[in-house]
């Protein structure tokens, strides 16, 4: 090897450390929980996960300080920093597998995620220093510990039950959706031909561009209004649902913590079918694409309320907005289709 942080034998026990590092994270990804038949503490996890996760982030950086600048540790010193993170990390990952999935598969879900993100990061760590000459501190070292305490600091604050999690998931689809239906709005706000000044002949006599692969017709704007009105009645179902869950979810028994799964997993796939029928409205419009996916995003909502309206999170009020949101798919579906019959 070249003059690096690895010179002489102190790479051997960080080796070592990153292979196991290694095979720790892929057990965590691919793994399942160890469930218990006795009564599990949830509080007891999280106060365990966050001792776990400060020992891990305070030894990370004890690593990195040791290699910060020459000379490099001695082998023996090293080994004692790989078996010291080593530890840290395998603690964190055993307290991981006490979270059983009883507690809710979107909690499990995303503490699984959150201790992989760790996981990686000291990797990376680990790679870097192995790499690195070890001069001064390198950026890339600084980074690489940086990202060690953001993934430990993510894990940190996560959210504490099923019905927390849930509401996190519904959050980020409710972003991602709005953001598409902005994006249409915006594109139809603009003149119907944008390039009509610039590729239009000036010479006298010239015949008018017949191409239409840059711009909409009046049919294709017509068809466009009810595909928003499913694209914003997902929207809607989102961002009601969301309402919903935080007012009446409930995660005091397995069926509930059940239900609020199967919303979380549902509703995961409207941003998805959102943005499949955005795209295929863009011109040179397709009308047969557009109505697949207008009726594959129907399906999927109709499919959405219909667990909605059997869930313990819908009540009197809910199920105003739920019956509103169903005929409003059906509507919205139906002008789309009798439209585009129009048009061909």
């Amino acid at each position: 090897m070249s003059t690096d942080n690895s010179t002489g034998n102190v790479s051997v026990p960080l080796r070592n450390l990153l292979n196991n590092i290694h095979s720790i994270r892929d057990r965590v990804r691919d793994g399942e929980s160890n469930e218990s038949d006795g009564a599990f503490n949830l509080s007891n996890f999280w106060e365990t996960l966050n001792q776990a996760v400060k020992a891990s982030s305070q030894e990370a950086t004890k690593l990195s300080l040791a290699f910060s600048k020459p000379p490099p540790p001695s082998q023996q010193d090293g080994e004692k920093l790989a078996e010291s993170i080593q530890k840290s990390i395998l603690t964190l990952s055993t307290v991981y597998y006490w979270l059983p999935k009883s507690q809710g598969v979107s909690l499990r879900r995303q503490v699984r995620d959150a201790t992989v993100e760790v996981l990686e990061g000291v990797a990376q760590l680990v790679e870097v220093i192995l790499s690195s000459p070890l001069q001064s501190l390198s950026p890339a070292q600084l980074t690489s510990t940086g990202g060690v305490w953001s993934a430990c600091d993510h894990l940190a604050h996560l959210p504490k039950d099923n019905k927390a999690a849930v509401l996190l998931e519904l959050s980020s689809h409710v972003g991602v959706v709005k953001d598409a239906i902005q994006e249409v709005e915006q594109a139809l706000s603009e003149p119907q031909d944008p390039f009509s000044d610039v590729l239009d002949g000036d010479q006298e006599g010239e015949e008018p561009r017949g191409n239409q692969d840059t711009y909409w017709s009046e049919q294709d704007r017509r068809v466009i209004g009810p595909c928003q009105g499913l694209m914003k009645a997902g929207a809607a179902c989102l961002r009601k649902l969301t309402s919903a869950v935080k007012t009446n979810g409930d995660v005091t028994t397995p069926k509930n913590l059940a239900q609020l799964d199967d919303l979380a997993d549902l509703t995961k796939d409207i941003s998805p079918g959102v943005d499949d029928l955005a795209l295929c409205l863009y011109p040179p419009m397709d009308y047969s694409g557009v109505e697949i996916n207008a009726s594959k995003l129907a399906a999927l909502l109709k499919k959405v309320l219909e667990i909605i309206r059997s869930s313990h999170v819908c009540g009197e009020t809910e199920l105003t907005w739920v019956q509103f949101l169903e005929g409003a798919v059906d509507h919205n579906l139906q002008k789309t289709r009798d439209l585009i019959q129009q048009g061909s």
